[in-house]
């Protein structure tokens, strides 16, 4: 009886095998990018007249680029502004002037100045914050202050 002089051949080391290996590395990766691309392409905003939306898009979907800013908008960021540049005080005054100057926005001075004793504490702190409140909208400043500290 005669013996095969070949050598055995290892198992799994053929083509199929390195395919296979392949497939395992690339599929997976695949996958999770195809699906993020499917849930990026979504209409998640609810707009039928944007059937599209990007990721990019998500945070402008719902806002208006040249939509015009109601008023008291406009003056609370205005007075926002001037409280970090200047002090609450100044801010406060001006408040009080504009609703003296457009008593339209004396409905809204009382949400404008807890805004502001809000922004007070987070940028002087509660104390000093404190010292510059006033009678403005029924001392809402200092309501805004308090509701910020505690």
């Amino acid at each position: 009886m005669k013996h095969s002089t070949n050598q055995p051949t290892r198992r799994g080391q053929g083509p199929a095998r390195r395919i296979g290996r392949s497939l395992a590395l690339v599929l997976p990766v695949v996958l999770v990018l195809s699906g993020t691309l499917a849930v990026t392409r979504v209409n998640w905003s609810g707009n039928p007249s944007n059937s599209v939306l990007t990721a990019s898009d998500a945070t402008l979907s719902d806002a208006k680029p040249h939509a015009p800013r109601a008023p008291q908008d406009v003056l609370r960021g205005r007075l926002l502004t001037e409280l970090q540049e200047k002090d609450p005080g100044i801010a406060l005054t001006h408040l009080q002037e504009a609703v003296n100057g457009r008593p339209s926005l004396a409905k809204h001075c009382v949400s404008i100045a807890r805004a502001l004793g809000r922004a007070a504490v987070r940028v002087y702190g509660p104390t000093r914050a404190q010292s510059y409140a006033r009678p403005v909208c029924d001392t809402s400043f200092a309501t805004g202050v308090a509701a910020a500290h505690s």
